[in-house]
Formats: C-alpha cells, structure tokens, sequence
C-alpha cells in the first residue's frame, strides 16, 4: 500500500497538531480487537494506511479490499448475518458510492460501524474532494445514520469506542468522520 501511495504521488501529512499520525490508529486497532470486530473491509486509502498495515497483521482479523465503499455496506450485512462483527473503512469521497446500499443496513438493523476519513477541507490541494467533503454529513444523516466527528487525535479512541458500542449494542448504522485535521493534509508532489 505505501508504494502505491508513493506512487501516486501522494503521502499524508501530519496532524494539525503535529503529532505522528501512527497513534491514532493504533488505539482504533485495539478498540476494534477489544470489540470483537473479525473483518475490516476498505478501499484502499492513504488516511487508514497505518490501521489496515494492523489489520493485516492481525491473526484474529481479516482485511478485505474492496472495489468500492458499497461492496463494504454488503460484506457488513454477510458478516453480521455469519455471527461476525465488520467495520467498514473509507475517505469522505466514498460515502456517496454507499448511499443505496445504506437502505438495507437500515430497515434490517444491521449493525455497522464506518470509519471515514474525511477530505476537502483544511489544507486540501484538490479541489474533486470538495463537494463529497461537504455533502458526506448530509447524506449520511439523509439515510438514518447517526454521526460522530472527531477534530483532535487525541479524541479519536473514545469515540471509536463509543461509537463501536453504538452499532453494535443497538443494531445501527454510526460512522465516525475523522477531520482532516487529524489526518493531515495530503500533498501534491
């Protein structure tokens, strides 16, 4: 993943607050174990980079790449449906990809936790991720999910945890979106 990230020429900043983006994500991995999360769908994104390396090294999880966001909204369903907990894993431009597909988690109380990465705003240098950046809250609550924003690294693992007991403890949709402020800013090269 990181070579094809380096590929694209992209790489991810630091955080607003100048913190290694690594801990973040490492406190989501342990709060997803903890949690009993067995799948983590994704396509892959530069922002959760570190959590699917953990993931992936994680005998008692299975990374699933997708194609795209929507095919993650099914393997929740499947996995809910096996008696396994999932997570799906996306940036803010992949929301609009699953908003169909959100119907079905919400009329069969499916239970499904969204880890979004959100782009388009402080410090982005590409201006395609603006307008998804500004309709993913609207089009989120539009479908019934209930939504948890993070702004602060520091912030990140007592909401994925609050939000993880949420989908799970009552069998809905909740998608944490996580600033690109926590992020970093990615940069053009």
């Amino acid at each position: 993943m990181r070579n094809a990230v380096q590929k694209s020429g992209h790489r991810s900043g630091i955080t607003a607050h100048g913190s290694p983006a690594s801990s973040w994500p490492d406190e989501i991995h342990r709060i997803l174990a903890q949690n009993g999360v067995r799948q983590v769908a994704y396509v892959p994104d530069s922002g959760h980079a570190r959590l699917i390396e953990l993931v992936r090294a994680d005998r008692a999880m299975q990374a699933v790449p997708l194609t795209t966001e929507e095919e993650g909204v099914a393997l929740a369903v499947g996995a809910w449906l096996g008696g396994s907990r999932s997570v799906l894993l996306m940036q803010s431009s992949g929301v609009g990809n699953c908003i169909n597909m959100l119907g079905t988690i919400i009329e069969c109380r499916v239970p499904l936790l969204m880890l979004v990465t959100m782009r388009g705003h402080w410090g982005e240098f590409n201006p395609w991720q603006v307008p998804m950046s500004q309709g993913t809250a609207p089009a989120l609550a539009a479908m019934g999910v209930a939504i948890q924003s993070v702004e602060r690294a520091a912030e990140v693992g007592e909401t994925v945890s609050a939000a993880t007991r949420l989908a799970f403890n009552t069998f809905r949709a909740v998608a944490v979106l996580i600033s690109q402020r926590v992020v970093g800013a990615k940069q053009f090269k």
